[in-house]
């Protein structure tokens, strides 16, 4: 495998992920737990981010510090002060307020001015020599666009030639839904505390968020001490899930997968998923598709076994698999809509995925033996709403499909959702080059793959979504994502599914 990595966060970053909303009102809490005070802790994020602005940027020489009225502001004080005690040339401008500032952040405002800097206006001209930005203009707490005067500084920030350090969070991301509904910081690194925030994993956190990272401020025990209500899972977890096999066991020990689907012209689909499905780790896959399909499979993927799509053929299908995949290439039409139908009865793990999605939309049930795996789009469908509502807040939506659906939700997407009805992860895995007709194919094998491995289907789930992603990393660091194919993603599954040899 090669050495040059696509661009990942640093191994430091947690796998706990914590709504903001919990963060802002048990940090008063974590910080009395300590016996610290509130500046304390602001002190810490200051330190912590001047460090990593002097890491990144060493020879930066004059830095443009963005400071808003609450605690990020007061972060981007201490930098301020820090960064000029250190012989840098700090230009600091501020937001005016018709509200008190908050105790700590009038302390750490206070501070730097007592050490002879000064503030300057927003609408101030912006010096010709900056060489770094630091963002601290908004923080976990908005909801909503930014006002004029935030959005005025933003922009001009991204069409500033010099690097951004976000503080906590890009301003004008959102910290529980990654959602941007207005002007937004595009930062170079964000230096995120306390702990991961969901909006700096999924929605549109990849386009601005940068390179991610983490300082707890000390509160590492403390947050221990309570359960996290999400998960961030990333290729390194893959070993938790696939444990390195017994020497003795035997394809039947290794799960027998039906995928049914590949309408006429659309037997890419099946392929893709059957080979998928071999490249995780199946023992056995049987397709059932169009019996114009069965020749170019088997020459193609000769380790498949394919037959024509009857209702013996299915039946017997049926009664043989540990698992079943259907809907890659099913179409919607009768043939489609009566093999769906025959096997909705199916009472072992299933996942259903494409056609098989846009038919439960028109006739929706409920089972818990279910894996689903939605695009953007196809939710929409299941919830009856646009991509866009799906798209502003990724978590509720695949929560809103497991309450109606049931079993297990795959929201696919940058920042890939799994839930259950008790469990909530994110993906961080994966590229832009994943965006091309395939890709939901090859998901649904190497997740058929794991469930008839006899991974509960959570973590199946969770399991096929990382693979899938750190396989199309691995293609990215090769060979770049544009003109990525579905079909590349088979040249490094392997590395991915058998962990033990990372």
């Amino acid at each position: 495998m090669t050495d040059h990595k696509i661009k990942t966060h640093p191994a430091s970053i947690p796998h706990s992920v914590w709504p903001a909303d919990w963060l802002r009102a048990a940090e008063r809490e974590a910080a009395d737990s300590l016996g610290i005070t509130l500046f304390e802790l602001m002190q810490r994020a200051g330190e912590a981010a001047f460090r990593l602005t002097r890491e990144c940027y060493p020879d930066a020489q004059h830095w443009l510090v963005l400071c808003g009225h609450g605690n990020n502001g007061g972060d981007g004080y201490v930098v301020a002060r820090l960064a000029q005690s250190a012989g840098v040339t700090v230009t600091l401008m501020a937001l005016e307020s018709d509200k008190p500032l908050p105790e700590e952040v009038q302390a750490a405002r206070q501070a730097w001015l007592d050490a002879g800097g000064e503030i300057h206006a927003a609408d101030a001209i912006w010096p010709e020599t900056v060489e770094v930005i630091i963002d601290g203009l908004l923080g976990t707490g908005i909801h909503d666009a930014p006002r004029e005067a935030v959005s005025a500084l933003i922009d001009n920030a991204n069409a500033h030639p010099a690097p951004v350090i976000a503080l906590d969070i890009p301003s004008g991301l959102l910290a529980n839904t990654g959602a941007t509904p207005g002007a937004v910081i595009n930062a170079a690194h964000t230096l995120t505390f306390i702990a991961l925030k969901p909006g700096l994993l999924t929605g549109k956190a990849r386009d601005v968020t940068g390179r991610l990272h983490h300082h707890a401020l000390g509160l590492e025990s403390w947050l221990a001490g309570h359960q996290a209500p999400i998960m961030r899972f990333a290729a390194p977890d893959l070993g938790r899930w696939l444990t390195p096999r017994c020497p003795t066991s035997h394809k039947g020990d290794n799960g027998r997968l039906l995928i049914i689907g590949g309408d006429s012209g659309t037997a890419g689909a099946i392929r893709m998923a059957g080979e998928a499905a071999l490249r995780a780790g199946a023992g056995l896959v049987r397709v059932l598709t169009r019996a114009e399909n069965i020749g170019p499979l088997l020459t193609a993927r000769p380790e498949l076994m394919v037959q024509e799509l009857t209702d013996a053929t299915l039946e017997q299908g049926l009664e043989w698999a540990d698992v079943l995949v259907i809907g890659p290439g099913l179409g919607q039409e009768k043939w489609g809509k009566r093999a769906l139908q025959k096997a909705g009865n199916f009472r072992k793990p299933m996942l259903w995925d494409a056609d098989a999605l846009n038919l439960l939309a028109i006739h929706p049930d409920k089972r818990h033996n279910r894996v689903i795996t939605p695009h953007p789009g196809e939710a929409a469908r299941l919830l009856h709403c646009s991509v866009a509502e799906v798209e502003s807040d990724r978590l509720l939506s695949a929560r809103r499909l497991v309450q109606q659906y049931g079993g297990i939700v795959v929201l696919k997407g940058a920042g890939t959702v799994v839930a259950d009805e008790s469990h909530l992860a994110l993906i961080d895995a994966g590229n832009a080059g994943m965006g091309s007709g395939g890709m939901g194919d090859v998901l649904s094998g190497i997740a058929g793959a794991m469930l008839s491995q006899k991974l509960e289907a959570y973590e199946a789930a969770c399991a096929a979504c990382v693979a899938h992603g750190a396989a199309a990393d691995e293609v990215a660091s090769r060979t770049g994502t544009r003109g990525m194919l579905a079909t590349d993603l088979f040249s490094t599954l392997h590395y991915f599914v058998n962990p033990e040899m990372n």
